[in-house]
């Protein structure tokens, strides 16, 4: 139970802000300007996610994490797929095929994977974009049924695998969601890897063989409930090229043994220390709260963020961030299976959620639905989040009897009202979100630099997706990429703050999130028809406040911490560094 006087300030934090931004803003009405249109072919991407089609086990429905990642620093952003063999490959050595897709510039990408070094590097399940040795050019960690890999960027077009030398090669869990972050404050990237269920291929569960590998009925794959979580674990970064295991010590190391999915870093309560939060698949959640001397206490249940508004366990996975209220706070949104909903946690201050998922109109919409990467993002550059969910089952069997739900599933897109609810718009907004397909990561990014943030779908089978959103409306916008000096070079969870007249937004940086997937580093703002902005305050992770104001719309600019707007060869790597 909360005390009475944390509710008084909860009532006064929450209800003043909301009234203001709710008198100032009327509900949008009609069709929304927005069309999400497949261009998966014009870009010229080739992918193929390899699938079991029976999925007998587990770990063949749950790979398929996308990044986005600047990977040559050229301005443009280029995509890293994931991929994973079945079962019977893997018995025979046979090896899946990640892919790299340099961006062209000119609406198409190429395939780079063999220069690059990155195509098989485990059975992989997501990736997360970080700079572990600060050295200016985006570090790729992808995540396997066995551990980590570490590839490091050499700032030529290649990677190298430096997994065993950065000491991350101990790590043999079954690594799912991770993120990286200066937890500590020391300038360079630490790493966190949530781990799913101990699963070996040298035992496996028959399919419909316990009370656990059963689904309406239906004989099913097992898990994860009736098995065994495996435990997360903490990397400290030594600033020397290298990782210390410091789960331990942190409190972090996942008492309850439960199956981890996604993590994401955010100062929830504001104290100017990083906070965890893990969305553990079929349990409770863990928001660990920062005591700022390197420990770590789990205060999800106390925040509201552990089970749902009914304090049930839900199936956790996708895990995104927002302020889609215009509060200044970040709430959370959590994709979950069918039968469950999306839930949304909105955040009402001094750590304090509410589950507002019917309340805000997406949970039953969602409730027929398998929701896995999502993401909170202006499609028509409003100033308004709207938030936008992937969907596929993990049972193919499901198609054999009519139980309400299908394998093959559509996409979602819910309209921000602003007035903290949303309205469905999925079949508002062209024919491509609607075509049925087994989603899994999804990623955000402006892909050709031209203020639309396109949306890449990675999924479980077949070719991926990528959506443009293609409006009429004059809308203006801005951008933003960030090196820090003093804070990690990436500028991760770096805070901004864009104010145009009343219209005020707020965006972070973040490694990792959606599910088991990387949205671009670089901040989009929509501005409606605001045609600059009048003020730009960046919170530094190293603790500084920087002030910019003036700044015309409809460009992207890049931003050095101490130095203000600079070009953008001075905050980009001019030659590889030496190893």
């Amino acid at each position: 139970m909360r005390g009475a006087s944390r509710a008084v300030l909860a009532l006064l934090a929450v209800f003043l802000p909301l009234a203001v931004v709710y008198a100032q803003a009327a509900a949008p009405a009609g069709v929304p300007d927005v069309r999400l249109v497949d261009i998966t072919k014009s870009t010229g991407i080739h992918f193929d996610h390899l699938s079991s089609p029976a999925k007998k086990y587990i770990v063949e429905s749950m790979s398929g994490g996308v990044a986005i990642i600047d990977y040559n620093r050229d301005g443009l952003p280029d995509i890293y797929f994931t991929n994973a063999p079945d079962v019977s490959m893997q018995l025979k050595g046979e090896k899946a095929r990640g892919a790299l897709y340099r961006n062209n510039g000119d609406g198409t990408f190429t395939d780079v994977t063999q220069q690059a070094g990155v195509g098989t590097p485990c059975w992989a399940m997501g990736v997360a974009v970080g700079d572990y040795n600060n050295d200016g050019w985006p570090d790729l960690l992808v995540t396997c049924l066995d551990g980590v890999v570490l590839y490091r960027n050499n700032g030529d077009g290649t990677f190298t695998d430096v997994t065993k030398q950065s000491g991350l090669g101990k790590d043999h869990g079954w690594a799912t969601g991770a993120s990286f972050a200066d937890y500590d404050g020391d300038g360079y990237d630490d790493l966190f890897v949530p781990h799913y269920v101990a699963f070996s291929l040298k035992n496996l569960p028959e399919i419909g063989s316990a009370r656990t590998c059963m689904y309406h009925n239906i004989a099913v794959q097992c898990g994860p409930r009736g098995m065994k979580g495996s435990p997360d674990n903490l990397y400290h970064n030594n600033r020397n090229g290298t990782f210390t295991d410091v789960t331990a010590q942190a409190g972090v190391g996942d008492r309850q043994g439960l199956f981890g999915l996604t993590s994401l870093w955010h100062d929830f309560n504001g104290d100017g220390h990083l906070d965890l939060f893990v969305a553990n698949d079929s349990g409770s959640n863990y928001l660990y709260i920062n005591n700022g001397h390197n420990h770590f206490t789990d205060e999800a249940e106390v925040a509201g963020v552990a089970y749902n508004a009914d304090g049930f366990e839900q199936a956790n996975m996708g895990v995104a961030l927002g302020d889609y209220l215009h509060t200044g706070r970040f709430s959370i949104a959590i994709t979950h299976s069918s039968e469950e909903y999306t839930a949304l946690y909105r955040n009402d201050g001094h750590l304090d959620f509410n589950d507002v998922s019917f309340k805000s109109g997406i949970a039953r919409p969602t409730s027929e639905m398998v929701g896995w990467g999502d993401a909170f993002v202006d499609l028509d550059n409003s100033g308004w989040l709207d938030f936008f969910q992937v969907n596929g089952h993990v049972y193919p069997q499901v198609d054999s009897q009519p139980i309400g739900t299908h394998f093959l599933e559509p996409k979602q897109l819910f309209w921000n009202n602003h007035d903290g609810t949303f309205r469905d718009v999925s079949n508002l907004v062209g024919p491509a979100i609607q075509i049925p397909q087994v989603s899994r990561g999804l990623a955000v990014a402006d892909l050709f630099n031209d203020g639309h943030e396109d949306l890449v779908v990675e999924n479980l089978q077949g070719q991926p997706m990528i959506l443009r959103p293609e409006f009429t409306n004059h809308n203006h916008w801005v951008e933003f990429e960030l090196e820090g000096v003093k804070s990690n070079r990436l500028a991760l969870n770096a805070v901004l703050t864009a104010t145009a007249g009343t219209l005020v937004q707020k965006q972070e940086i973040l490694s990792g999130g959606s599910y088991i997937s990387q949205d671009s580093l670089r901040v989009h703002f929509g501005l409606g028809m605001h045609d600059h902005l009048d003020k730009l305050q960046i919170h530094w992770p190293a603790g500084d406040t920087e002030t910019l104001t003036k700044i015309p719309a409809d460009h992207i600019y890049a931003i050095k911490e101490g130095a203000g707007i600079v070009p953008f060869r001075e905050i980009r790597p001019a030659a590889p560094v030496k190893h």
